[in-house]
């Protein structure tokens, strides 16, 4: 890594190292799969021990927080160049690169048999194909097309879909239904990003949407993107999963992300980071009601 890029620092205490290596984890990100994850075993007919659900969602957390440690590794070049992320432990140099490859590479090694015991193999499977896409596929491939936005929906769609093949063993039409939400979600969320973060991208030529088709462009592809969005949050209904008072619920915070993305197509350059705060705000209330409406 080039040193004039992030010098490096003077070592850590062992407390600071120990919250170094947390951080490779991604913890914000690692929350929001454990929350999606155990939400799919909430809403899956069955039931399941406490102690398996448990495990489940630990190892899930596990397998996502090595999946983002081999990002940390992977990407430690970029991340230096970025205001946002260049005080990350491997670009500030406060952790060795080889400690988040090897927790990237063993951590999976015991994580993942433990989710084929816990929560069976179908489980075990989905986390290995969302490891896979996201540090083998995405990961490479945000280097070289905005595209990389459409692949990088796969692994964080998967943990819902993990967490009903956990209590069920198998993926009908609930699981694909919480997928395609989670799939669908992802595109407004991750198009604002590349819209207010766009200069810090650039920094790093990253070829991110916004970047490559330009601000007008993107604000359309939001508006696009969120109406799609308001549409998939209805397939729980179609599959079973919820009734009448989710359905009222999902239109109702469908209308209100749809119209917030309308405003962005005349907004001033602050709204895309408003809006990206709109996104998690309208997950968080759809998952919600999804739990006690259904």
């Amino acid at each position: 890594m080039n040193s004039a890029l992030a010098p490096a620092r003077d070592a850590t205490t062992p407390l600071g190292q120990l919250r170094d290596i947390v951080l490779l984890s991604k913890p914000r990100l690692s929350t929001l799969v454990m929350v999606t994850c155990a939400g799919g075993m909430w809403l899956a007919p069955g039931s399941i021990a406490p102690v398996r659900a448990l495990l489940a969602v630990l190892a899930t957390a596990a397998v996502v927080g090595a999946a983002n440690a081999l990002n940390c590794y992977l990407e430690r070049d970029l991340d230096a160049r970025m205001r946002r992320t260049r005080d990350r432990p491997l670009p500030a140099g406060r952790l060795d690169p080889m400690v988040a490859l090897g927790l990237g590479v063993l951590v999976p090694t015991f994580a993942i048999p433990v989710l084929a015991l816990a929560a069976g193999p179908l489980t075990a499977l989905l986390a290995l194909v969302a490891l896979g896409t996201y540090v083998l596929v995405y990961t490479p491939l945000k280097r070289r097309t905005p595209l990389a936005l459409f692949v990088g929906t796969i692994p964080g769609a998967i943990p819902p879909a993990m967490g009903w093949a956990t209590v069920t063993g198998r993926l009908d039409a609930g699981a694909w239904a919480l997928f395609m939400v989670l799939a669908a979600w992802q595109l407004p969320h991750y198009l604002a990003v590349s819209l207010y973060l766009q200069d810090d991208y650039g920094r790093a030529g990253l070829p991110v949407f916004a970047r490559v088709h330009g601000e007008a462009v993107t604000r359309r592809a939001i508006l696009g993107t969120t109406a799609f969005l308001a549409i998939a949050s209805l397939l729980p209904v179609a599959a079973g999963v919820a009734g009448r008072a989710y359905a009222a619920a999902a239109a109702l915070l469908g209308a209100g992300l749809l119209w917030h993305a309308l405003l962005g197509l005349r907004g001033r350059a602050r709204w895309a980071r408003g809006f990206f705060l709109s996104t998690l705000a309208h997950l968080t209330a759809l998952f919600a009601a999804l739990a006690l409406l259904r």
